[in-house]
């Protein structure tokens, strides 16, 4: 697992212990697996709409504890994956909101990709890495809101009245926001294809 996100998985262990033995969700093994298999996803949505690692980690550790903390709201275990990205938007915007702006990480800061498959030859591996990087660095080209905007509808798939729910603003706010952005990453991909 890549080294920033062992740590944060590292410190939410030790900050996961005290929590409160009365829901049967809370169960270490399956606060383990809750956090196991969602925390690359959260922490990557976290890091796209905020932009600086440190930050992303100690949010993802936030997310997963207010996730465990309030484990009775979550009715159909299927679900799992839609209500944490849900905290995980709330806690992040929420974080844009009391900080305002936002740093960024230089690129080589980022945690490199784990590699799934085995299978994969190294021209795959380099091209996949290559467009991360196109991803990540495309995303830094667009203003706070349009970034949150465009995460939220084209990566989450929220219809645009809940992002604009989350955002505060109206839905021809948001729609202005991804319009916006994507015209923004078009033409930043364009730049970089020629």
């Amino acid at each position: 697992m890549l080294a920033a996100t062992g740590q944060t998985e590292e410190r939410m262990s030790e900050a996961l212990q005290p929590l409160p033995a009365q829901h049967a969700k809370s169960e270490p093994d399956w606060q383990d697996r809750l956090v196991h298999d969602n925390l690359r996803r959260i922490f990557l949505q976290i890091y796209r709409i905020v932009g600086n690692t440190a930050d992303a980690q100690d949010l993802t550790q936030e997310v997963f504890i207010k996730a465990l903390q309030r484990s009775e709201q979550l009715k159909e275990s299927g679900k799992t994956a839609h209500w944490l990205s849900r905290i995980a938007t709330n806690t992040a915007i929420d974080y844009l909101r009391r900080h305002g702006r936002v740093s960024f990480a230089e690129l080589e800061e980022l945690p490199e990709p784990v590699m799934v498959s085995h299978d994969e030859s190294p021209e795959d591996q380099l091209l996949r890495i290559e467009q991360s990087q196109h991803l990540e660095l495309g995303l830094s080209q667009l203003s706070e809101r349009e970034r949150v905007a465009l995460l939220l509808r084209d990566v989450e798939d929220l219809p645009a009245e809940e992002v604009a729910r989350h955002m505060n603003c109206s839905k021809a706010t948001v729609r202005s926001h991804i319009a916006n952005a994507r015209i923004k990453f078009r033409r930043f991909l364009e730049r970089v294809h020629t």
